[in-house]
């Protein structure tokens, strides 16, 4: 019996094989490994790969961001370890580039003294006045023949000496405002502005140093007779009272001018290299401004009156 069993148990060699196949064959579902998840582990990489993207993103974001010397070393021990502040530093996102509108051009410089913008007139006004005045005269270019056409530059390039109110003559009708403005660079230039009350322009312009060989420390400027006078066509029929205004050059060597005119007299202004006096007439007169410089020891160093350049009386 029991050597029955034992041959049931064992069998033969090919009986036995053929049911271990069999076994096999029947547990091969049971035993088999579960399918690996490719999509979920690559889904699980791209995530992880974003995450760390990021993360340097963001370090050098902050890298950038910080600036140049935040980071402060903090004091201890002697012989401690010294160690680098963390700054906050905060991150703005970035968003697309907003046009920053250019800067308006500067205007010209102020007079030397406020005691040069008379009758009220600020200087907002004044430079505002010969912005006019310069873009009337560009206007013109065009028409004019090339010989004759000029680049006075622009509003930026021009100091105000002089702002005052201006008296209509027969000649040129209607009150309004004169601006005085010169410039040094690149070459020497001087305009008298004026601008009327109702909108109309006028400009005499001087370019080039009225400098002339044996010229005294102190020279009236050659064109400017308009700030002091009115019309020959109303000679003896002035309107009173008339503000007058009288510029020039002076030497260095000059400290002090005085400008005397209907029977006052004016001190005048140092500014830069030209001097300006002003005052109001209440009485008709046929002489010219009489100017005298004086040097730091209050010695006479010009006297218009015996300037044989000089033209002593009005027209």
């Amino acid at each position: 019996m029991n050597e029955e069993k034992k041959q049931q148990g064992t069998g033969t060699g090919g009986d036995f094989e053929e049911h271990l196949r069999e076994l096999l064959a029947e547990d091969a579902n049971t035993i088999r490994p579960a399918p690996v998840p490719y999509p979920a582990i690559r889904r699980r990489g791209t995530v992880e790969r974003r995450r760390r993207v990021a993360a340097a993103g963001a370090a050098l974001v902050t890298l950038a961001a910080m600036p140049v010397g935040a980071y402060a070393l903090a004091d201890g021990d002697a012989g401690g370890n010294t160690v680098a502040a963390t700054p906050q530093v905060s991150v703005t996102p970035r968003t697309s580039a907003t046009p920053v509108p250019a800067a308006s051009p500067a205007g010209p410089a102020r007079p030397a003294t406020e005691n040069q913008l008379l009758d009220g007139i600020t200087f907002g006004q004044a430079a505002d006045g010969l912005k006019k005045c310069l873009a009337d005269d560009q206007s013109h270019q065009t028409h004019r023949p090339s010989n004759f056409r000029t680049d006075l530059g622009a509003a930026e390039d021009y100091r105000i000496i002089l702002a005052m109110n201006s008296t209509g003559d027969s000649n040129a009708l209607g009150d309004g405002m004169y601006v005085v403005a010169v410039k040094e660079q690149p070459q020497q230039a001087r305009l008298i502005c004026n601008v009327k009350d109702g909108g109309e322009i006028g400009l005499g312009a001087s370019v080039g140093s009225d400098d002339v060989p044996g010229a005294g420390p102190v020279m009236a400027d050659i064109n400017g007779g308009k700030l002091y006078q009115q019309s020959i066509l109303d000679r003896g029929n002035w309107k009173l009272p008339f503000r007058w205004g009288v510029i020039g050059t002076v030497k260095p060597s000059v400290a002090r001018v005085t400008v005397s005119y209907g029977g006052a007299t004016s001190q005048a202004t140092l500014d830069h290299g030209w001097f300006v006096a002003s005052g109001v007439l209440n009485q008709q007169v046929t002489v010219a401004p009489r100017i005298k410089g004086y040097d730091a020891d209050s010695k006479l160093v010009y006297d218009s009156g015996k300037d044989k350049d000089y033209a002593q009386r009005l027209p």
